[in-house]
């Protein structure tokens, strides 16, 4: 009976020796990743360059937290300088990129459980070193021409491929009498040749384009649009400069 009941006291002595050392195994970490919406889908990354706007979504991907109160800082600094312009509260965030420049983000994670606290704040970020988001310097053109004949090339009235970083945008289309027949805010979208529905005659007409640059820059476009009805494939080419 003796023995019977040593035995069972080591057994338990030993199991509680094994679920304390466990405990303590179980060490709170982060793996901060990134994920960015652009114009081809989701893309993650711990670096990445793109045009304005940019949407950002950052988690901090705690592991092994148990019983630990965890605290999230997220901080977003623009490069070389030391006060952040954004600080945030939580352990997953999103933010939309609009200025231009090189974009640093980390996170302060803070795990607590009674005494025991563990922390990854700038000593972290000094080895790891921070996400990076580069947002490109703004560019805006717009034609001089377009050939809106159903062939699928150049129907539209829009901006030339390459614009970039652009934050604000309008546009207006106006005959030579000064009357307004179109306007737009994307630069991904454009004028059809059309006024309530029905094709415009071939001429001159006029755009007026106001837009602003993630990097300050402000466009003021304005100049003449030649509609081109008989342009098609195979003709000399329209004018686009």
């Amino acid at each position: 009976m003796g023995n019977k009941l040593l035995f069972t006291c080591v057994v338990t002595l030993i199991t509680t020796i094994n679920v304390t050392v466990g405990a303590f195994d179980e060490t709170p970490t982060i793996s901060p990743t990134a994920t960015y919406i652009t114009n081809d889908g989701e893309e993650e990354n711990t670096d990445m360059s793109g045009n304005a706007p940019l949407v950002g979504r950052f988690m901090a991907n705690p592991q092994n937290v148990g019983e630990y109160s965890a605290i999230y800082e997220w901080r977003f600094t623009m490069e070389g300088e030391s006060a952040p312009y954004l600080t945030r509260y939580e352990e997953n965030t999103e933010y939309t990129f609009m200025k231009a420049g090189t974009h640093n983000i980390v996170v302060y994670a803070t795990f607590i459980n009674g005494n025991d606290t563990i922390a990854y704040t700038q000593e972290f970020w000094d080895e790891t070193g921070p996400m990076r988001v580069t947002i490109s310097e703004s560019k805006l053109e717009m034609p001089n021409a377009f050939s809106p004949n159903g062939d699928g090339i150049n129907d539209i009235y829009k901006a030339k491929d390459g614009y970039q970083s652009i934050i604000e945008f309008h546009a207006y289309i106006f005959n030579r009498w000064g009357q307004k027949l179109y306007e737009w805010d994307d630069p991904a979208d454009g004028w059809d040749g059309k006024y309530n529905g029905k094709d415009v005659k071939q001429g001159v007409y006029y755009v007026l384009v106001k837009a602003k640059g993630a990097d300050g820059r402000t466009f003021n476009i304005r100049r003449d649009v030649n509609l081109l009805r008989g342009y098609t494939e195979g003709t000399n080419s329209a004018a686009t400069e």
